[in-house]
């Protein structure tokens, strides 16, 4: 405006319609005033009483602008972007402190000319008062930072230039009345140190004013500092917090004893606390209830949620932990449905927020044996931006509460996979769990060479990794062909700190598949070893593979390590040879060709880390866990499930080569005590009736992929062994996992929901009225195929989006039922037959025998259904009365039953579907 007078009264309105602004700026000013009383102040101290020269007097103005400058940074590291508001009335009554020492110091100060800043630094009163001018300063920039910042995000982005205009007009003004002050006080006698005295003690009345006036939260801006100064604090996100609104409910996860108070640090507000009932008895607990507006809840109380629920609805923000309780895994556990129904009763916002660090201090429930215990861990907390619970509409009473848990456990299992990291390579995520479970911790093992420690597996790796440079270009791929063991998981490692890129070669496939996959990769070398060789008796499949690329065995690549590489290896064992990107190559595999020619799926580090995330964030794996994993690692669930899980989760992993040996294996769990076991329904049925009832007391969970469960064979492992097969579902190209059913959350005859980071889109296919086409998208879905006819060249996915080929429903729970292949339904009569359908009821009349059921075509109808079984004394009478019985319709019911000595199988134990057709086609029924 023209008139500066109505301008500025414009200003100065600004800030007196907002209590917080007003105030701030006061504060602001009066730092200003200080400075102003100060710098004049300090000239007089310097020559009229401690008799120093000029240069003593640039020496403390040097001073102090260093000063200023460190509690400046302090001030910052404190807040860690954060808006803190604690340091600035602390570091009032520092400045007071301080202030007043100065003018003691100045006002007995020594009659002695200085005749230099040595000699001024080296006397008692000198020394004190550069101490006391230092402080002094420090706790100046400790003032003005955080408090200037509160202003600044106060006032908002529509008019945060008018308030520092305004604060800078009333700062002008208290530095004004500042030095008039200070003229008037001398004018009437007052000396300088006497000033600098009553300056100090209007710092310390100051503090007091402004704390009372901005209502500041000591205990949270405390516990922050403290957090931040003990833990190293780092908190990502916390912007969600102001998007949330006043009455947000923080879900966080249970690590520590700790947890609460750092809950508390994280709101500006003072929230409802919801404290376990039992924890809230503990003597060393009560006396934090009275600090915090603390509420027990008891889950005999219905009424105790019911409060909560209202507390919410009035306003108040509420802290809560979902899981109840402190975690014994390490992991996400058991979510209660009280926690869910909370927030949808109260309709708030969720922030979930993830505290990742504590639960190694000695402040947990885990063992020493779970984690690396330290003192001071650097904490890290990320809040996610504020959701809200999708519970399906229409539900009341008990299924309302247990939606509203299913909700809520998706949102914490959603957090644990958003905030696991991804952004790494293989080799990098490798390293860092060497680092935060320990080098000397077990990371893998075999019967052949025992134990590997990370720090032995990461070396052998480096050793091998130089090795294998020179026979493959960087950036290029080198297969591998060798079985489960500590070696192979080496030697993957190898290739990829290397910088080149494996291509696990599945060495049950034939002679002309694998020089096919060869051929499509561009393999340049593959690497494999006598020893396997000669007892696998696969010399065949290696005299045919030397026409593509040459046969590296490692036998003679260890003759050729050298001491310096060794030492070489032990030297940078904690660092990749060759820096990659998440988003390269990092492995290549193959498709099990089950309906056709075998493709190269290229998966990126990102793709498999992401996957490998997403399943931990479903199925709660402690660091105690041991993994029996006798999938092979040429297949994909064995690969990421079995051996990249485990080994960046930190569980320990029992390699075996071959997961045929019905009668070894499920000794060898007994005598591991395993707790995790992966397997495919053929494999685990063979475990089930060869093993002793008490082989497999030590597992916790059983995960089965790759085909379909037979009832027979999840009702043995239930009656004989007690235990819940968890039935999952993936494909290659997803790297593997799509949906797993969890300990929390499954159903019989489904392979549960879908993993976090997944979205989906059924598309219907003409004919099929009970499920449709699936296509996934996500994080963990490939980079794209390499295809035989254009060997080495990458296909990527157009628009992201991968079509599965599998027909699915997925039910109002989410629950996913898979339906059959879109290739495996036969046309007969216009209509469309599930050959799935058609196994699963052909194995409940003989659920011993194997069963495989393919198309073949029919001059009449256009296709027919023929079913291969092992099962000698199979015909179609009974089999035609039993699926009458069970409901099913003429169509499905084969034309014609083949009868032969075993079903053919691929290495991952799936029907070779294939091979099969090819018995039909080319021989005789």
């Amino acid at each position: 405006e023209p008139n500066i007078f109505a301008s500025t009264a414009g200003l100065l309105k600004t800030l007196w319609q907002s209590t917080k602004l007003w105030w701030g700026a006061i504060a602001v000013s009066w730092f200003w005033l200080v400075g102003a009383v100060t710098l004049p102040l300090l000239s007089t101290l310097v020559k009229d009483h401690l008799y120093g020269n000029d240069n003593l007097y640039v020496f403390t103005l040097t001073l102090f602008s260093i000063g200023i400058a460190l509690g400046s940074i302090l001030a910052a590291w404190m807040a860690h972007g954060r808006i803190i508001l604690l340091p600035t009335p602390v570091a009032a009554i520092l400045m007071g402190l301080f202030g007043i020492d100065l003018g003691i110091v100045a006002m007995h100060a020594p009659h002695v000319p200085v005749a230099s800043i040595s000699e001024f630094l080296h006397s008692f009163s000198g020394a004190r008062f550069t101490l006391d001018l230092l402080g002094f300063s420090a706790a100046g920039g400790l003032f003005i930072v955080p408090i200037f910042a509160a202003i600044q995000s106060w006032a908002g982005v529509e008019c945060r230039a008018r308030v520092i205009a305004a604060v800078n007009v009333l700062s002008a003004v208290f530095m004004v009345v500042g030095a008039l002050g200070t003229a008037a006080l001398q004018s009437r006698g007052v000396t300088e140190p006497q000033v600098a005295i009553m300056l100090g003690i209007a710092n310390i009345l100051f503090a007091v004013l402004i704390c009372s006036r901005l209502h500041i939260n000591v205990l949270a801006d405390f516990l922050s500092i403290l957090y931040r100064a003990v833990f190293r604090m780092e908190v990502r996100g916390y912007e969600n917090v102001a998007k949330a609104g006043s009455n947000t409910i923080f879900a966080l996860n249970h690590v520590s004893f700790l947890d609460a108070g750092l809950a508390l640090s994280l709101t500006d507000c003072n929230p409802v606390f919801a404290i376990d009932h039992s924890m809230a008895q503990r003597w060393w607990v009560k006396p934090w209830l009275h600090l915090a507006n603390a509420m027990p809840l008891d889950p005999t109380k219905p009424m105790a949620t019911r409060t909560l629920i209202n507390a919410v609805k009035s306003g108040h923000s509420l802290v809560i932990f979902p899981e109840g309780r402190l975690t014994v895994t390490g992991s996400l556990m058991k979510v209660y449905d009280g926690a869910g129904l909370i927030a949808d009763k109260s309709e708030a916002f969720i922030l979930p927020v993830r505290i990742d660090g504590l639960h190694a201090t000695p402040f947990t429930r885990l063992s020493s044996r779970q984690v690396r215990r330290r003192w001071f861990p650097k904490v890290v907390v990320t809040i996610l931006p504020p959701v809200k619970l999708n519970v399906q509409k229409g539900l009341t009473g008990k299924k309302r509460r247990i939606a509203a848990g299913a909700a809520l456990y998706t949102v914490m299992s959603d957090l644990i996979y958003q905030t696991t990291p991804t952004n790494r390579t293989l080799m990098e995520a490798a390293i860092a769990s060497a680092r935060e479970q320990g080098s000397s911790q077990i990371a893998l093992e075999d019967p052949l060479t025992g134990e590997y420690s990370y720090k032995k597996l990461l070396v052998s790796a480096s050793i091998l990794g130089r090795k294998i440079m020179p026979y493959a270009q960087e950036g290029k791929s080198v297969g591998i062909l060798l079985p489960n063991s500590n070696v192979t998981a080496a030697v993957i490692l190898a290739t990829v700190t290397a910088g080149r890129v494996p291509a696990m070669l599945n060495f049950s496939a034939g002679p002309e598949n694998i020089k096919s996959a060869c051929r499509t990769a561009k393999v340049e070398a593959i690497l494999t070893s006598k020893k396997f060789v000669k007892e696998a008796r696969i010399n065949h499949i290696i005299s045919a593979i030397c026409e593509v690329a040459p046969v590296i065995y490692l036998e003679d690549v260890k003759e050729k390590i050298s001491r310096w590489d060794k030492l070489a290896g032990l030297i940078e064992w904690d660092r990749p040879l060759v820096p990659r990107s998440p988003d390269d190559p990092a492995v290549i595999l193959f498709t099990s060709g089950s309906e056709g020619s075998p493709k190269g799926v290229v998966l990126s580090h990102r793709n498999i880390l992401t996957n490998a995330a997403q399943a931990a964030a479903r199925i709660d794996f402690g660091r105690n866990d041991i993994a029996f994993n006798v999938l092979p690692l040429f297949h994909s669930f064995g690969l990421t499930v079995g051996l990249v899980l485990p080994l960046v989760w930190g569980l320990r992993t029992y390699l075996y080569p071959t997961p045929l040996h019905y009668r070894i294996i499920p000794v060898l769990v007994y005598n591991t005590n395993a707790t995790l076991l992966f397997g495919t329904d053929t494999f685990l049925s063979g475990y089930a009736k060869n093993a002793n009832s008490y082989d497999f007391r030590s597992l916790r969970y059983v995960l089965a992929g790759a085909e379909r469960v037979k009832e027979t064979t999840r009702m043995l492992w239930m009656e004989k062994f007690g235990l819940r097969i968890l039935e999952g579902y993936g494909v290659t190209e997803t790297s593997p996992a799509l949906a797993f059913n969890t300990p929390m959350f499954n159903k019989f005859g489904t392979v549960g929901r879908m993993l976090p980071g997944i979205e989906t889109r059924l598309e219907t296919v003409p004919g099929i009225e009970d499920g449709a086409r699936l296509f996934v998208k996500g994080a963990n879905i490939m980079l794209g195929y390499l295809r035989a006819e254009n060997s080495g060249v990458l296909e990527p996915l157009v628009d992201g989006w991968h079509d599965t080929g599998d027909i699915v429903s997925i039910d109002s729970e989410g629950f996913v039922s898979i339906r059959g292949r879109a290739k495996r339904f036969a046309k007969i009569g216009g209509e469309m037959v599930s050959l799935a359908a058609v196994e699963a009821l052909a194995s409940s009349l003989w659920p011993t025998a194997g069963v495989a059921v393919v198309a073949a075509p029919d001059a009449k109808k256009g296709e027919k259904i023929i079913l291969v079984t092992d099962f000698a004394d199979g015909s179609r009478q009974p089999l035609l009365e039993h699926m009458r019985s069970a409901g099913a319709t003429e169509l499905m019911v084969p034309a014609q039953i083949k009868i032969v000595t075993s079903i053919p199988l691929l290495g991952s134990g799936k029907t070779d579907y294939p091979a099969v057709s090819k018995l039909v086609l080319e021989e005789p029924l």
